[in-house]
């Protein structure tokens, strides 16, 4: 059965428990692939959204989604690339905490991501885009920037281990129902259906934390294809060891921002084509 284009009711839940912006292509009907953007620490959704909507991909939904967590007042961005110019009201993050860099003085680029690796699993891909509305894994693509870029390799890089988000609790050690030969099928089932690579992931400025990469030594490599810029070499060959199609992207500038002319946003721009077209050609 195919997807059925989401509407903004089908969002409303998680109006304060994950708030976001979208954007819809024109017409809503020709809805082919969703698109999930995640800001950098210290700013909020709304620039992400203006973003998407300049970029006005065909076919796809645009979701910009605001960080887990405000930014303490008087903290600024100190190597998190954040695209604001101060902390504020409106200043957000991912982690899970903040703490600061013993070595650099700098707060620590892998705060652990546990909290908005849940919400946005769990809540908007899961429970919204999959199960109510019928759309896949592979149908998703992730764009994040500084801190959000991180946050968004290492979504892909958990989906390689099943187990950590399969929310099974709802399932009866009884057998009642369809007994436990059918409470094995359901487990199967959602195996199936999270176990995939999403259909792609920009990461402007933010490398993969190693807390979202899975601990077993014989892991494969994450399936989804990846674009990361600004990178340094360190850690380009990172997320090299852990995802099977890297593409690695250096701007003639050396800071880490949003891209800001013709030359700098086409390699984004070819790679989520190319992702876009899968399927098509």
């Amino acid at each position: 059965m195919p997807p059925r284009i989401p509407s903004e009711a089908d969002f409303h839940p998680l109006t304060t428990l994950l708030p976001h912006a979208l954007h819809f292509p024109s017409p809503r009907e020709a809805t082919t692939s969703i698109l999930i953007l995640l800001h950098g620490l210290g700013d909020n959704e709304a620039p992400f959204a203006a973003f998407a909507r300049n970029m006005s991909l065909p076919g796809v939904l645009a979701i910009s989604v605001r960080g887990t967590a405000r930014l303490p007042a008087g903290i600024l961005d100190s190597g998190g690339h954040s695209s604001s110019s101060s902390s504020s009201p409106s200043s957000f993050h991912w982690g899970d905490d903040l703490s600061v860099d013993s070595d650099t003085g700098d707060l620590h680029p892998d705060p652990g991501f546990d909290k908005a690796a849940g919400l946005i699993m769990n809540k908007l891909v899961k429970e919204v885009l999959l199960d109510k509305c019928g759309w896949e894994m592979n149908d998703i693509l992730l764009f994040g920037f500084g801190q959000g870029g991180s946050l968004a390799l290492g979504l892909a890089s958990r989906l390689r281990t099943i187990e950590r988000i399969i929310d099974i609790s709802s399932s009866s050690s009884s057998s009642s129902s369809d007994g436990t030969d059918g409470q094995k099928n359901r487990e199967k089932e959602k195996e199936k259906e999270l176990g995939k690579s999403f259909k792609g992931v920009v990461s402007i400025g933010g490398p993969l934390p190693q807390s979202m990469v899975p601990s077993l030594s014989s892991r494969d490599k994450s399936k989804t294809p990846v674009l990361v810029c600004q990178l340094d070499d360190d850690e380009a060959d990172a997320v090299k060891r852990e995802f099977a199609d890297v593409r690695v992207v250096r701007w003639r500038r050396r800071e880490v921002a949003m891209p800001r002319d013709r030359e700098e946003m086409f390699p984004i721009m070819k790679f989520i084509a190319d992702q876009l077209n899968k399927g098509f050609t």
